[in-house]
Formats: structure tokens, C-alpha cells, sequence
């Protein structure tokens, strides 16, 4: 019920006028330059930040799984990782602007010890922004996902490859990490997914223009300004539904592949 109806009224309302007649027009939207715009806004900032966070992630993954699973340390980076990963929107937002803000206390001490303009020209309110600020939950949201893929690694497999003469790199290399890329990739697909679906945090760091998709079907929604486009926020939500459907299946399809050797 809360995803098979929200996203049958979305895919009504695409096709639909403000009379609730059938058109294409919405659709038309879709290609104008705003709505290319953030389309492509949106790309390279979940791609950014699924890169970002996977490549960290796993390496503070790999990290933590490297440890006793009695350590204190471990236990608590994965509990911390689950809050962090979970921990976004405006209290996110609010306490990125009440650090590196314009008035931020990093910002007015490195101002005042360094004379160092860390804001510079508002960056943390644009694209360039909403990158750091999503790596914040990307980085722990990796950790979870692809700790269990460590795990996974058979102590025996490697093992075997040392009795086989093989080295460290050569087991890595021709051993775990072609065990490990699907399971990468696919949490690489999850976290793209993730941050392509965001809008909270956006909404409140960005408080004009529309560089993504999610706030420009704000804007359609909600501006008084242009009045009756709201069919056209439908048109848009209709595209981040394809977008993530086909990120998601293509998450399930390397999901399956990586479960084949971690039964």
C-alpha cells in the first residue's frame, strides 16, 4: 500500500492535464533545459558521492572487519555507522551550516587563527556542497552494506591459496577481490540510489535554484509562481522512478551473484 499506491499516482498524474485528460505533455517538460539541468545535477551527484562513499567505505569496512569481533572498537563503529548512515535531513543540513557556514564555528576559527576563508564564495549551498554533505551518511551507509562481504571471505580460501605458494597480492587479486566486485558494485548501485532520492538535506542547504531533480519537483508542487505544474512534478517523479527502478535491478541481479558464494 505505501508503494505500490504513491507510485501508481505518480505514473497517473504524468499522463494526465489539469482537467485529468490524457497527454504527453508533461513528458515534454522533461527535455527542456532546467529539467536536463538538474537531471544532470542529480547524475553527478549521486555518482559522486556513491564513488565517494564506496570507495571509503570499504576501506573503513575492511578495517573494522579486520579487528576481533569481541573488539569494542568494531562493535562500536558499526553502531555508530548504522545512526550515522540514518542521520540526514535538516538536523544534517543544520549542523553542516552551524560548522562550515558563513557564520560557522570552523569557519570564524580558522578565519581568526589562520585567516582562512573556508566558506569562500557559499559553496556549501551548491552542488559542490551537497557532495560533502551526502558523503556524510554514504561513508557509514558503505560500512554496513559491505561488511558482511568481508565477512564473507573464507579464512580457508586464502589458506589454500598460501598452500598453493600464492602471495598476499595474488590472493587478493585473483582470489577475494573478484569475490568482492559484485557485492561492490552492487553497494556502489545502492548508494547511487540512496543519494538520488535524497531531498531533505537539499532542500534546506539549496534555497534557490533547482540543481537537482527532487527540489525542481518542489518548485513544480509548490511555487506560486508557476501555477499548474503539478502534473509536471509528476512527469519528474515518473523519471526518478525509472531511474532508481533500474538501479535497484541491477543492485538485486549483483545481490543474487554475491550470495551464490556467502550461503
Amino acid at each position: 500500500m505505501f508503494l505500490v499506491v504513491p507510485t501508481l499516482t505518480v505514473v497517473v498524474g504524468a499522463f494526465q492535464d489539469e482537467d485529468g485528460a490524457l497527454t504527453l505533455g508533461n513528458l515534454d517538460a522533461l527535455t527542456s533545459e532546467a529539467a536536463l539541468t538538474a537531471l544532470r545535477g542529480s547524475l553527478v551527484l549521486s555518482a559522486s558521492t556513491a564513488v565517494i562513499g564506496a570507495v571509503l567505505g570499504a576501506v573503513l569496512a575492511y578495517l573494522v572487519v579486520s579487528m576481533s569481533p569481541q573488539s569494542l572498537l568494531r562493535r562500536s563503529t558499526l553502531a555508530v555507522s548504522g545512526v550515522l548512515a540514518q542521520f540526514g535531513g535538516v538536523v544534517l543540513a543544520f549542523a553542516w551550516i552551524a560548522t562550515i557556514g558563513p557564520v560557522g564555528v570552523l569557519t570564524q576559527a580558522m578565519s581568526d587563527l589562520f585567516g582562512a576563508d573556508i566558506y569562500g564564495s557559499g559553496w556549501l549551498f551548491g552542488l559542490p556542497g551537497l557532495v560533502v554533505v551526502y558523503s556524510y551518511f554514504q561513508i557509514p551507509l558503505m560500512v554496513i552494506v559491505f561488511a558482511p562481504a568481508f565477512d564473507g571471505l573464507r579464512p580457508q580460501w586464502r589458506e589454500a591459496a598460501v598452500n598453493l605458494g600464492a602471495s598476499t597480492w595474488t590472493y587478493w587479486r585473483h582470489v577475494a577481490l573478484p569475490l568482492l566486485t559484485p557485492a561492490f558494485l552492487g553497494a556502489l548501485l545502492l548508494l547511487f540510489a540512496n543519494a538520488f532520492a535524497a531531498y531533505a538535506t537539499a532542500a534546506v542547504l539549496v534555497s534557490q535554484g533547482q540543481p537537482i531533480v527532487p527540489l525542481m519537483i518542489r518548485q513544480a508542487i509548490t511555487s506560486e509562481v508557476l501555477l499548474g505544474q503539478a502534473n509536471v512534478g509528476f512527469a519528474l517523479a515518473l523519471e526518478m522512478i525509472v531511474v532508481v527502478t533500474v538501479v535497484m535491478v541491477g543492485y538485486n541481479l549483483l545481490l543474487r551473484r554475491t550470495a551464490r558464494w556467502m550461503r
